[in-house]
Formats: C-alpha cells, structure tokens, sequence
C-alpha cells in the first residue's frame, strides 16, 4: 500500500502526542519544589521508556482483536507486533502507544516529592498492563463498551473520541486512589515550601501540551470536516476554560494568576477530550468555561479534605474528566438527525451511556490501583523516609539537582549532590571563591 496523506498525518499525530509527555514533565516539575524538580520530569520520562517498551510486546494486543469476556485482547496475538510489519497499522499501534505514555504520566502529579522512583518504576507498566489496556479494549478495541458490544446493548453507544474515560477519568481516579495509599507530604498544606517553584516551567508545559493535544485528539480524524471542528474544538474549549478559571480566581483570591491560566488551559483541554469530533463549537465554548469555572474549586478542596493531590491531578483530569464525558449527554451532536444529547431532543440515552462509562471506569481504575498501590507499598515502599523527603527526592532518588548553583550557594552540596562542609562548596566554584571577604582577613563559616 502507498503511503497516503492520512498515514503521514497519524505519524505527524503520533509525534505530537508524545512530546506532550516531556511537556507535561516541564509542567509537573515546574509546579513542585526546587529540590524535587527533575524528580517528576524523570518520572514523565520513564513512563516513557517502560509504555513504549510494553506496548510493543503486548500493550498494543490486549486493546485490540479477540478478547477475554469483552474485557482485554490477546496479549500474545500481536506480541512484539510482529504481524504488522508491512502493514499501515502499525502507524496506529505507534499513535496508540503515546496515549497510554501521558495516561500513567498523568498519575505521577499526585504523589510527588515522596515517592520512590524504584516504585514508580514498577508501578508504570503493571498499571497499564492492568488498567488502561483493558479500558482501551472495553470502549475502543472492540470489548464490552465497543459498537456491538455486551454493554452497549443495554446502555447504548459511548462516546469517547480521544480519551474522557480511558485517559483522563482512569487517571484521575489512580491519582486519588495513589494519593491516599502514599500519604501526605511533610507540611502539607502549611510548608510554603511546597508552592510552584519555577512558574515559567508551568507556561511552557501547558504550551507544549496545548499544541501536542491537536495531534493527541485530531489523529483519528477521517475526514477534513471532522478534522476541523476537533481542531477549532481543541482551539476553544481550553480558551474559554482559561477565562473562566482566572476569573473565579479574581473572584475568590483578588488575583489572576499564570499558575491559574496554565491549569485552566489544562482543564478545557481535559474537557474537550472525549467530546471534540461530537459537540458544535458553541457548545465547546459552553464546556470550556464550565470546566475551567468548576476546576478552579475543585483543586482547592484537597485543602478541606485533607487530600495531598500535589500536582491538582485530580481536581483537573478527574474532574474535567467527569465533566466532559458527562456533557455530551447533553450536547452531543446528533448523527444523520438521530441520537444526540438531551438539549438536541436525544433523550435520556446518550447520558446513560456515558454514565455507565465513568462507572465502570472509576471502579476499574480505583480498585486495580488500590490493588497494585497497596503491594508495591508492602513489598517495596511506596515512600522516600522522612529525610530523604527533606533533603530532597532529586538528590535521594537520582543524586543530582536541577539547580546546582543554588545547592553551592546555600553551601549545602557540591555539584554532584554529596554534602559538603561550607567552605568546601565555596571552592568548588570560581565565581563563590573570588567573592569578598571580611574585613580583617576573617573567613566566613558558611554561607546565608
């Protein structure tokens, strides 16, 4: 078969999408503390390495073809994707590869600063194995939420164009369940230590993301008119939602913020996900400023409840998440003047389809991540100890800093993150030498 304009066009998608996972690192490591930045961008980066690696060996096959009761593909039909070689479905294997990646990256914003990379490290693709694959079968493969499929029978048809359910609720809700099996940083919620430490990190992750999620949800276009109202979709949603939650930020705090705009763009794009080939761009606006309005004091309630979200994974994805899949039960297009949500005379259907969806999802992700959280916390740990969390996880899991001029300059640790005595730290560094000194000779002990 030639190559043809819609294979070049998936294989750009593809590349797009998985650049969105580097640019939702920068986003992560950004909105944490200093001393744990490269922490959560390594994080974003080994899901990465471990997704890619599973999905070709048998990621790919547990969401396609024959399945187990509707619920999981074959894990050994397409192993290693040997019977697509010579085969444009293989660009699809690929494109479908860089969702799983960003799904499990998603979850890592819940427990950062704290957690063990080594757990980590095990936590990515046995989740995947056991949470998104079988999701991505039940509602794209072919399973029991697919055309034809046991549920659909009796809920009727869901609609999840690029991911409500399968990425962002699934996430969202692993990013809850994780949260609550880790445990609270040291100082939540009083530490002001634990505010966003480089905020232009934040604006250039969401840039990245915002660009990346027009390969992300127009992939799968098939035509040009589809491909053009997922495109504008993609465009105003998030616009709107960035309105709408620097507003209530205005509103509710006397400022607008960066950090508010970056999260707002995030949460219109969570929004739109599941809902940008099926909703008018009107409608788009509508759910834009909805979510971005709604998340705004989603995020703020893991204060009351004692939730230590760290990154608002779940204020955001599982909220905006909700709020999207939910929608088009409501504003869902009809097709061929058939169907569609309540306010184009659909009926009740299509909101009892996208009900059973999130149901189903959030008791699959929420109980297998129980499940998979709890063993690793038995077996491994789940938790740096107290001081490592205090030093920081950058130099307790990696050895290294983000920064490490500012770690000489507190005359904390040398360049490779070994602690030092402060006058040794000093010499390390030219420019910290050269500095002057007190009057009389005297030499300083250490640094402010």
């Amino acid at each position: 078969m030639h190559l043809t304009a819609q294979h070049v066009w998936l294989m750009i998608a593809a590349a797009m999408a998985l650049l969105m996972t580097p640019g939702l690192g920068l986003f992560y490591g950004g909105m944490t503390r200093a001393k744990a930045a490269l922490n959560m961008i390594m994080m974003s980066f080994i899901s990465a390495g471990l997704v890619g690696v599973v999905w070709v060996l048998w990621g790919y096959s547990m969401t396609t073809g024959e399945g187990f009761l509707g619920i999981f593909g074959n894990p050994f039909a397409n192993f290693g994707l040997q019977s697509l070689m010579g085969s444009p479905d293989l660009i699809k294997a690929g494109f479908s590869a860089t969702f799983a990646i960003i799904t499990v990256a998603l979850i890592s914003g819940a427990i950062a600063d704290r957690a063990k990379f080594s757990a980590w490290a095990v936590f990515v693709p046995v989740w995947v194995t056991l949470v998104y694959c079988p999701l991505a079968y039940m509602i794209w493969g072919g399973g029991l939420m697919s055309a034809g499929g046991a549920m659909t029978a009796v809920f009727g048809q869901v609609i999840d164009f690029a991911g409500g359910a399968v990425v962002e609720i699934s996430s969202g809700t692993a990013a809850l369940v994780l949260a609550l099996v880790v445990g609270q940083r040291h100082g939540f919620a009083k530490d002001p230590s634990h505010r966003p430490h480089n905020v232009p990190f934040i604006m250039l992750g969401a840039a990245i993301l915002w660009f990346g999620w027009f390969g992300f949800n127009g992939g799968a276009a098939t035509t040009a008119e589809q491909a053009g109202l997922i495109w504008v979709n993609t465009l105003v949603a998030p616009a709107a939602a960035m309105l709408s939650w620097l507003l209530v930020e205005k509103v509710r705090h006397g400022h607008p913020t960066s950090l508010g705009a970056a999260s707002g763009v995030v949460a219109g794009l969570v929004a739109i996900t599941p809902s940008c080939a099926n909703i008018s761009p009107v409608a788009a606006i509508g759910l834009g400023l909805v979510a971005g309005a709604a998340c705004c004091v989603f995020v703020d309630l893991k204060y009351r409840f004692g939730l230590d979200d760290s990154l608002d994974v779940v204020g955001v994805h599982l909220g905006a998440g909700l709020i999207g899949t939910l929608a088009l039960g409501f504003i869902a297009l009809p097709v061929d003047g058939e169907g569609g949500g309540l306010f184009y005379g659909g009926g009740f259907q299509q909101l009892v389809a996208q009900s059973a969806a999130v149901m189903v999802t959030v008791l699959l992700s929420g109980v297998v991540t129980l499940i998979i959280g709890r063993a690793i916390n038995r077996f491994i740990g789940f938790r740096v100890s107290h001081e490592a969390e205090t030093a920081g996880v950058d130099l307790s899991e990696h050895a290294e800093t983000a920064y490490s001029f500012a770690e000489i300059f507190a005359g904390h640790f040398n360049p490779l993150g070994h602690r030092m005595p402060a006058r040794s730290a000093a010499v390390a560094d030219p420019a910290v030498d050269a500095s002057p000194r007190p009057a009389g000779g005297a030499k300083e002990d250490s640094f402010a």
